[in-house]
């Protein structure tokens, strides 16, 4: 996943967020209980995959509701020095021109080896034929290509998988 954000994307980031926060009553804390934090800061905005054909894609997928899992290589968020995902987190989703078209929550997330990621994971990633060994063809060829920050591919790398739901589609 790539983050972004500049300059006019950053600006119909904020409008999306706007939106997004009320539509998805993520504001409902009465005043009196002094700033939310849902009000000052956006989540971050970020794209799926690690080309703008991966973006755009994987985006349609989480769109039409196939999509509602993701994976992604442990050693990038420590290469990058990024914590990992937890329960509650948002996430706004981005396509391949930085639009942001979706707010993402997260609802599970596992760290497990590669060669230990389950059917159902990879059925509710929606790529391909929805089955474990499409899921891990196309992403042995992905970690080898574009991830794990010069460990190469492994398959026992560990890999952390993330459950998440559409909060609101622009």
């Amino acid at each position: 996943m790539s983050e972004t954000g500049t300059g006019a994307a950053d600006e119909a980031i904020a409008a999306f967020w706007n939106d997004a926060k009320h539509r998805a009553k993520l504001t409902t804390m009465p005043g009196y209980f002094g700033a939310n934090p849902t009000e000052a800061v956006p989540p971050p905005a970020w794209s799926f995959g690690a080309t703008p054909e991966h973006a755009d894609e994987l985006l349609a997928l989480v769109l039409e509701g196939t999509k509602t899992a993701t994976a992604s290589a442990l050693w990038d968020y420590e290469a990058e020095d990024e914590p990992l995902p937890e329960v509650g987190t948002l996430g706004i989703v981005l396509d391949s021109a930085g639009r942001p078209q979706a707010l993402l929550v997260t609802t599970e997330v596992t760290v497990v080896p590669f060669d230990e990621v389950d059917e159902e994971h990879a059925r509710l990633e929606g790529e391909g034929d929805r089955s474990l060994a499409y899921w891990r063809q196309v992403h042995e060829e992905f970690f080898t290509d574009h991830a794990t920050h010069g460990h190469g591919f492994r398959s026992d790398m560990p890999v952390v998988l993330e459950r998440f739901e559409v909060l609101h589609r622009a």
